[in-house]
């Protein structure tokens, strides 16, 4: 049985964004961006190229543990044979 919150509080936050929302953000917009006034950080281009040609000579190591491979097919791991 699922419990009451888990069911109520996706339903008001859906009836939120669906119908609230669109009235209530324009009046609120306002006070929003005088709180979150920064811009986002950008990267310049020269750093993120050298991190790239740094790291590109790592490798990573897989663990076989019986799921998909990289080709699509599975490997059946611990298999019965009777």
């Amino acid at each position: 049985m699922v419990c009451i919150p888990c069911i109520v509080i996706p339903v008001l936050l859906w009836v939120y964004k669906r119908f609230l929302e669109p009235i209530i953000y324009p009046f609120i917009s306002p006070f929003i961006n005088k709180f979150w006034t920064k811009k986002a950080v950008k990267e310049t281009s020269g750093t993120s190229d050298q991190n790239v040609s740094e790291n590109s000579h790592l490798t990573c190591k897989t663990e076989s543990n019986g799921d998909a491979t990289a080709n699509g097919t599975t490997i059946a791991a611990d298999k019965k044979t009777d």
